[in-house]
């Protein structure tokens, strides 16, 4: 019993590691994760203090078993069978395709990543790149809302910047939820994103139909089981960016899975119309240029976007360019599911379509869009351009708020911003440079549906 054995040193250190791999199992580790789950509930215990809507016990729920919730669900379960009996494979091979969907789909949302993270860059990024307004905005609707009705904010898409300053504007009111294409799923971003709490979605997939129809069912009860409990979400119905400028006809995927499964006995929804629009849109030739090409996927090249990044970054400490200009985020009259649906009916399409029109009603008006359009209309000096704007803001609807500043700061506002990217030359007389037209246009578009078409001479 007591005498001394000899065997090798590798399986002496295979031995240890065994040793402490099980000691960590079993002792450490349960007290680290002890240790951060009690911290983690401090820190979410003390940021809903100063939040208007708490963080939902949902989004805190391990992400383990929300995936185990989401595959386990009825529903998923009954599509499980389903593609087994259409692929011709075994039922274990089909919930394993579930399974790995929604570890695909679920965030594993962090408070502390959200709040002291994500917020400090949100609000660093969005103030230095711009000058950020809240247009028009009811605080009497809001304050008016039911306070236990899940917010869904349902925003037109100009660019990826949407994600950043809206989660800034509304960091008081809660943690928002957003649906992420695949663009970001590249690493560390992804990580990111999902600590967020953003979910990824395959807006294209080259999968069997009968995966797809999986993939859409584990997408659905996730996006429902989230609105069922309270989870605040932001929602883009164009699908994409905007390559034109103009807004998008909606597709309805993600508001489809929330109306097709609401219950007005249940927790009231309430759709939030959030109007973006910009100065300058950062990935503006990019989609310009995918517009004219046909083809929509676009991946701008690496060196490409760096060299942006460092021209701009230089021009900053130059003193060259302050700002892209002013960026615009107005809100508009929320729309309650359960009142909507009880005066005019339930269906995807109709409520897409208002929601679309309460967000085109409210997208604000910038000095880059208003003197693109003049410019294209034809005027050639800055009291023209003055000219034009007077008129357009005469002809405006009621729906959409006239802009603070006088036409003639608008004016000198525009034309610097345009002719500092060399947009247009304004040395004698207003004139586009060669083969910038098209971005002038893109600008012009984004407003064009606030003025009556003129009609043909």
């Amino acid at each position: 019993m007591t005498m001394p054995i000899v065997i090798p040193l590798w399986l002496l250190i295979l031995v240890l590691l065994f040793a402490a791999v099980t000691f960590a199992s079993h002792f450490l580790f349960p007290s680290v994760r002890w240790f951060f789950r009690r911290r983690a509930e401090k820190v979410v215990a003390r940021i809903n203090l100063r939040l208007q809507k708490p963080i939902e016990p949902f989004k805190l729920v391990r992400r383990y078993d929300t995936i185990q919730k989401l595959v386990y669900d009825p529903q998923v379960i009954v599509a499980i069978n389903e593609y087994a009996r259409v692929e011709g494979v075994r039922e274990d091979v089909a919930f394993e395709k579930a399974r790995q969907y929604a570890r695909e789909i679920v965030p594993s949302f962090s408070a502390t990543v959200y709040f002291s993270f994500g917020m400090r860059i949100a609000k660093w990024l969005s103030r230095y790149l711009y000058r950020l307004r809240v247009g028009q905005f009811d605080r009497a609707e809001y304050d008016a809302i039911d306070p236990d009705a899940t917010i869904i904010f349902v925003m037109n898409h100009r660019s990826n910047m949407d994600y950043v300053l809206v989660t800034y504007l509304v960091s008081r009111a809660g943690a928002l939820s957003y649906a992420v294409g695949e663009w970001a799923r590249v690493w560390p971003l992804s990580a990111m994103i999902k600590m967020m709490g953003g979910y990824f979605i395959r807006r294209r997939s080259s999968s069997k139909p009968a995966a797809r129809g999986l993939y859409r069912k584990v997408l659905a009860r996730y996006v429902q089981m989230a609105t069922a409990g309270g989870v605040t979400q932001a929602v883009f119905p164009e699908g994409g960016l905007s390559l034109n400028g103009a807004m998008s006809r909606p597709r309805l995927g993600i508001l489809s899975y929330i109306i097709d499964d609401f219950d007005p006995r249940e927790r009231d929804v309430v759709f939030v119309p959030v109007a973006l629009n910009y100065d300058r849109v950062l990935e503006d030739r990019f989609l310009i240029k995918a517009d004219q090409s046909g083809k929509r996927r676009f991946r701008p090249p690496l060196f490409t976007v760096l060299g942006g990044v460092a021209g701009y970054l230089w021009a900053r400490l130059r003193g060259k360019i302050t700002t892209f200009g002013t960026a615009n985020v107005s809100f508009g009259q929320p729309l309650s599911l359960s009142v909507f649906t009880e005066s005019h009916g339930g269906t995807s399409k109709l409520i897409g379509r208002e929601l679309m029109l309460r967000i085109s009603r409210v997208i604000p008006l910038l000095p880059v869009p208003l003197v693109s359009r003049a410019v294209l209309a034809g005027a050639k000096s800055e009291a023209d351009i003055a000219s034009h704007i007077q008129k357009d803001l005469k002809a405006l609807s009621s729906t959409v708020a006239a802009p603070r500043r006088t036409p003639v700061q608008m004016t000198k506002a525009g034309l610097a911003n345009l002719q500092c990217r060399g947009i247009i030359d304004n040395a004698h007389v207003v004139t586009v440079v060669d083969g910038e037209i098209a971005v002038l246009e893109y600008y012009a578009n984004s407003i064009a549906h606030h003025f009556p078409v003129p009609k043909p001479t």
